[in-house]
């Protein structure tokens, strides 16, 4: 007998693809955070993935990135399951924001309460024209949203505006998020497209097109020093710095910039 896999992982040049994979919603459930944290700490850990895209399983006519957390599950748990659940949620959703590589979130649907959330864990989010809507309802349910979605909605949009949409339970178009500063790229490809244009973006990160350590430390410094004080961040920036110039990129790095200077006017 086989068992369904709740997040489908594959390797493309360098990109590891993650896809939730949950009919008909891809809503997350405590065994497929467990799979997506496993798959976080593979792509950790292998030196040949230098971009991991997160996406949601294409199901029938409409398609989700994710629809949340499994509400089902959660009408049948106790307050302790529950409790736990949200932490192991959101210790997997650190892990993936604590990963020194780039993480795009590829929004190919509905993308709303924790489904959100998990977007908003990624360095950068892209999304398919028309994908569908994007938003923290939770308030509907009589709930806040309870994976990091207070916290980093306020970060990504500002205090006012995150309380605002929060507490109207409002959803938005792909276009108004990339409006409101929540998608950075908004991609005119078909339904059955998006997928290719997603890998297509993704490789725009890695080598040889882009020096992927260099874009990894960019990304630690900037999610640890953004909540430290500037002291403390200009320290990590040094060592990542550091680190960088010890290793061949920058070395191959500053000798092809070197070669592309024009040659200085001596002035005779």
């Amino acid at each position: 007998m086989t068992t369904t896999q709740l997040v489908n992982a594959s390797k493309h040049e360098g990109v590891k693809v993650l896809e939730l994979n949950a009919p008909p919603a891809n809503t997350y459930s405590y065994e497929m955070m467990r799979e997506l944290d496993a798959h976080i700490l593979d792509a950790r850990m292998d030196a040949g993935v230098h971009v991991i895209v997160l996406t949601g399983a294409r199901q029938g006519k409409t398609e989700f990135f994710c629809a949340g957390a499994d509400i089902k599950m959660l009408e049948k748990a106790d307050p302790y399951f529950k409790y736990n659940f949200c932490l192991h949620a959101n210790e997997t959703l650190c892990r993936l924001e604590q990963t020194p590589k780039l993480v795009i979130a590829a929004i190919n649907g509905h993308c709303v309460g924790g489904g959100l959330e998990v977007a908003l864990a990624c360095d950068l989010r892209i999304a398919r024209r028309d994908a569908g809507k994007v938003g923290l309802p939770e308030v509907s349910l009589g709930v806040l949203p309870g994976t990091g979605g207070t916290q980093r909605l306020a970060r990504a949009v500002g205090r006012e505006k995150a309380i605002e949409l929060m507490a109207e339970g409002a959803t938005v178009s792909v276009e108004d998020a990339k409006s409101l500063g929540l998608i950075n790229a908004v991609l005119d490809v078909p339904a059955d497209g998006f997928r290719g244009a997603a890998l297509e973006y993704a490789r725009k990160f890695v080598p040889p097109a882009k020096a992927s350590r260099a874009v990894g430390f960019i990304k630690r410094a900037v999610t640890t020093g953004l909540e430290v004080g500037l002291e403390q961040g200009l320290a990590l920036e040094r060592e990542l710095q550091q680190r960088l110039f010890e290793g061949d990129d920058a070395a191959e790095g500053l000798a092809a910039y070197n070669a592309r200077r024009p040659p200085k006017f001596s002035g005779k």
